[in-house]
């Protein structure tokens, strides 16, 4: 959460309009311990006074606000997998995680067919978010299609697809330009990408990369092509 001006130690702020908005959709209780950021990018560790105030009571060395945004496309897997791809790519500085549909994933009709736990999603992104001390929760977006995946890359620098076939590139080569203040990585499902998505995601603009020779599982290629990524934007250092 950013306020609106610089942070004083021990002294109670009002929080922003946006913040209060985003406590309320969170249901974050007074006296709870949260991460904000003052006007001048300074992190620091607060309690929840009420709605609309804290008391920042601890400064934090590092940024806890990824500089530069990075959109993870998550194949829809199976089981609980998912739920795994949710913490650890907010735990990796990921700023926003959107499942999607494609010819070899799951639905979310069948995840849920046997018993509801998409609901649970924002429960594991807000844990993840303030176990790991983030000064922003990352958002997750709604189930898309893969021709809607497609059609949002557009609006990021650099926009990546980890592609067990014929890729066009190695990961690690597709940083020619420093200039990237935004990426996105899009993640297959466990039985991969079909050749005609590779082939509609180049068709797009979109780099097909690869991680090398091994074939990795869903979670762990979501897990490596958003920390490999983060490294790349700087988010890693």
């Amino acid at each position: 959460m950013r306020l609106d001006c610089p942070a004083v130690v021990e002294k109670e702020m009002a929080l922003p309009p946006d913040a209060v908005r985003a406590l309320s959709y969170w249901s974050i209780r007074p006296g709870a311990i949260v991460t904000v950021v003052d006007s001048q990018g300074i992190c620091f560790r607060a309690r929840l006074v009420d709605s609309n105030k804290v008391v920042p009571f601890q400064p934090l060395v590092s940024t806890c606000v990824p500089s530069k945004s990075l959109t993870l496309y998550q194949a829809l897997p199976e089981k609980e997998r998912f739920e795994l791809i949710l913490q650890k790519s907010v735990e990796l500085g990921v700023q926003r995680i959107v499942p999607f549909v494609c010819s070899h994933s799951t639905t979310l009709a069948e995840r849920d067919a046997g018993q509801r736990k998409s609901h649970r999603w924002p429960e594991v992104v807000l844990r993840a978010a303030k176990q790991c001390r983030r000064g922003d929760i990352p958002e997750l977006g709604p189930v898309m299609s893969f021709d809607q995946v497609l059609e949002e890359v557009s609006m990021w620098d650099l926009n990546l697809m980890l592609y067990e076939g014929d890729a066009q590139a190695r990961l690690h080569d597709a940083f020619t330009s420093k200039d990237i203040s935004s990426a996105s990585i899009i993640i297959g499902p466990e039985g991969g990408f079909a050749r005609h998505e590779a082939q509609q995601a180049s068709d797009a603009g979109i780099l097909t990369v690869s991680l090398g020779p091994r074939i990795l599982r869903t979670e762990t290629a979501a897990i490596a092509g958003a920390a490999l990524v983060q490294f790349m934007l700087g988010g890693l250092d």
